[in-house]
């Protein structure tokens, strides 16, 4: 049993080091990981260029990553559906299971939450790229028949699929998305798996808007050099039935509001610190926004939906590197003009 191992850990904006970083003790209903697979999330690529997002803060050294996965090479002795050398997707997200959100059924706003990779509470929750890692068994969704970096797209995935559930049915819907990196990519193939009639993607690069196109959008809008394209769904109280905001913009918020029809449904999924709300276009529509933060159940239906073929991931991991290149793999990763998904390889 190792005691300690190396760890990719942010200091402050552009200040990323791999460092050494204590092992936990195993736990009865826990696993040894020895990690293979490890993305990075637009919030991993907030700490590394600007310190944070929003109030959201790096105020101590903290381990980032919580798109993984690795392969078991110790179990806990009450440890029972889980084998060495399996290889697992590891949710990020451990709720307390006793707070009134856990108790009510909605573990993902939890009060306790323990998510890997996380400023917001302080001391700060250690996040999951690392050489090797102590988890809980119940965290561990097996992944055979998936690649290590297919695995360790579990989590994206599941993000999105909570967005569709608040969403509602999508059969026959027309959808837009507007923010096509992973996120938003994963959007679009997940709407068209729901039955979505009608995929319209926006965003500000031709190379993103590629990756979209790839996977199933009808139509691909690049609103950096002309921010009126989505006018034409904007005519008679606007065309969309569903509108999905990945970017974390306010004028994309904006120009959704525009296009989403007279009762239509906006899901916000992006975050990037506070935006204007077009309030008053809203409410004379009567459109409803949801939020959607996070998720809790649906990792497990996402690995599921990947192994049986009925989501491929594996056009949007456009980069693999391993953990020694780690400051070129953030800075790559931050090129939304050639990388969709860049993701780190560890041992």
């Amino acid at each position: 049993m190792p005691k300690s191992t190396k760890a990719i850990v942010i200091h402050a904006a552009h200040d990323l080091r791999i460092e050494d970083h204590p092992v936990d003790n195993l736990g009865a209903n826990q696993v040894l990981i020895k990690m293979a697979a490890g993305g990075i999330c637009g919030s991993d690529l907030h700490y590394y260029n600007h310190g944070g997002f929003g109030t959201i803060k790096v105020r101590e050294p903290m381990v980032l990553g919580h798109e993984v996965s690795g392969h078991i090479v110790e179990v806990g002795n009450d440890v029972e559906n889980l084998q060495k050398g399996q290889l697992v997707a590891v949710s990020p997200s451990r709720p307390c299971s006793k707070c009134s959100y856990c108790l009510q059924g909605t573990p993902n706003h939890c009060l306790n939450m323990r998510f890997y990779g996380s400023a917001m509470p302080f001391p700060h929750i250690q996040g999951a790229f690392r050489e090797v890692m102590i988890a809980d068994a119940s965290q561990c969704a097996i992944a055979d028949g998936l690649s290590a970096g297919e695995a360790a797209m579990g989590e994206p995935l599941a993000v999105v699929l909570h967005a569709l559930k608040q969403a509602g049915d999508l059969m026959g819907k027309s959808v837009l998305v507007t923010g096509c990196g992973p996120i938003g990519t994963l959007t679009i193939l997940a709407a068209r798996r729901a039955g979505a009639k009608t995929i319209i993607a926006t965003d500000l690069s031709d190379f993103t808007l590629g990756v979209a196109a790839k996977c199933g959008a009808d139509h691909t809008l690049n609103m950096k050099n002309d921010p009126d394209r989505l006018a034409p769904y904007s005519t008679d109280k606007g065309q969309i039935d569903v509108h999905f905001e990945c970017s974390g913009a306010a004028p994309a918020l904006a120009a959704g509001v525009q296009a989403v029809r007279a009762r239509g449904t906006i899901v916000q999924l992006g975050l990037g610190g506070d935006m204007t709300v077009p309030m008053q276009s809203m409410t004379a529509k009567e459109i409803t926004l949801k939020g959607s933060f996070r998720f809790h159940a649906e990792f497990a239906t996402g690995i599921t939906m990947m192994q049986k073929g009925l989501i491929d991931v594996k056009p949007l991991i456009t980069h693999s590197l391993p953990m020694e290149r780690a400051i070129e793999a953030f800075e790559l990763a931050s090129d939304r003009t050639q990388a969709m998904k860049a993701q780190l390889v560890f041992g």
